[in-house]
């Protein structure tokens, strides 16, 4: 196949390599503000992946060419109808901006992770003079590897997932025929959800990452990061909060009629093993106790993304279904204060989704 990757951070570049590793033709792309690793790539030809770092042994280690490595859009929408989006959320509306002009009928366009931006870019292209396309918006719930930059152009990858979950909107583009298309390029087995809300609520990163963050930020800058996040973060207490947290979000996923996996279980699913307690998969996973990743700053991914486009639409979602969520209000309120930004106003709203005039009972008529 031929595949365009959206993004050229650890998970874009990662994505790309291993799409060339598996044989297929590989377009990345980035922002011409943000040229350092496409410049790499192209003085490389390809994209390196180490085979250790700082002392730990990497996976799927090589060298893989890159068919085309660009700074411009519009060379690399005419690359590929399969568009894979790599990047922090914020990013997903500005990419789909710039990919507007470009769209063209049959797109296909995988997130990942998703965090509900297949609901957010369907409502760009419904309000844009494009609205008649038909695009097809996957939202993944996760990327498949555990992988880190660790220089422009060189990847370290730690893990690789066990399978991908994933919606697709509208629904009735779920058949067998995309997800064929899907397994020939993506490493692992797909799975398919019911619809984006589901994958939303899925993520895993939705309970671990801005709890630990929130509750840890003094340490975590006053030392600059230079823990193991997942062992060292991870307490009797931050792990009975982040359980309790996990118990809201499950209740908006029953109230809105979705049986949804708790954190433990998807955990354990993923990653192929069998620990008890979310304490004790954060303090003995060997994907994740690799290298020393901690975030340094309240600015880190971990608040700024997952507090904004994870915990704020459970929020939203919870008053939808007439629920409250204090454990969640808490991490987005201390969130919002560390950050001085309003995160309820500034994420990912009902009405961001195209979701604020429905009821609940429309909720699956409007997936299909």
């Amino acid at each position: 196949m031929k595949l365009t990757v959206f993004g050229a951070g650890n998970g874009g570049v990662t994505a790309a390599y291993h799409f060339a590793k598996l044989g297929h033709e590989v377009c990345i792309y980035d922002s011409p503000q943000f040229p350092t690793q496409i410049e790499a790539i192209q003085k490389a030809g390809g994209i390196k992946a180490k085979d250790e770092e700082d002392g730990a042994k990497m996976i799927l280690p090589g060298f893989e060419d890159i068919s085309l490595a660009t700074t411009n859009v519009e060379e690399a929408m005419a690359f590929s109808d399969m568009i894979v989006m790599v990047c922090p959320s914020f990013a997903q509306e500005i990419f789909f901006d710039s990919m507007l002009p470009h769209l063209k009928s049959g797109m296909k366009i995988l997130l990942m992770p998703g965090n509900y931006g297949g609901l957010v870019l369907n409502k760009i292209l419904k309000e844009s003079d494009k609205k008649d396309l038909d695009i097809t918006f996957m939202d993944a719930i996760t990327i498949p590897w555990a992988c880190r930059l660790t220089e422009p152009g060189v990847v370290g990858i730690m893990g690789l997932k066990e399978f991908l979950s994933l919606s697709v909107f509208p629904k009735n583009k779920a058949n067998d025929e995309l997800k064929e298309i899907l397994e020939s390029f993506i490493p692992i087995p797909v799975e398919i959800l019911d619809n984006p809300i589901v994958a939303g609520l899925e993520n895993i990163n939705f309970g671990g990452h801005p709890m630990m963050t929130t509750v840890n930020i003094g340490i975590l800058e006053n030392f600059n990061g230079e823990f193991n996040y997942y062992k060292d973060c991870c307490s009797t207490a931050t792990a009975n909060a982040a359980k309790r947290m996990d118990e809201e979000r499950l209740s908006v996923g029953n109230a809105l009629g979705y049986k949804l996996r708790t954190e433990l279980e998807a955990m354990n699913l993923l990653y192929n093993t069998n620990e008890e307690t979310v304490y004790d998969f954060n303090r003995k996973s060997v994907t994740h106790g690799k290298i020393h990743n901690a975030p340094n700053s309240s600015k880190a991914r971990y608040i700024t993304e997952d507090v904004p486009y994870l915990l704020v639409p459970c929020y939203e979602l919870a008053k939808f279904a007439g629920l409250e969520v204090p454990v969640v209000q808490a991490v987005i309120t201390l969130a919002s204060a560390y950050n001085e930004t309003n995160y309820f106003e500034t994420g990912r709203t009902l009405e961001k989704m195209g979701l604020k005039d429905l009821n609940p009972e429309d909720l699956k008529t409007y997936f299909e």
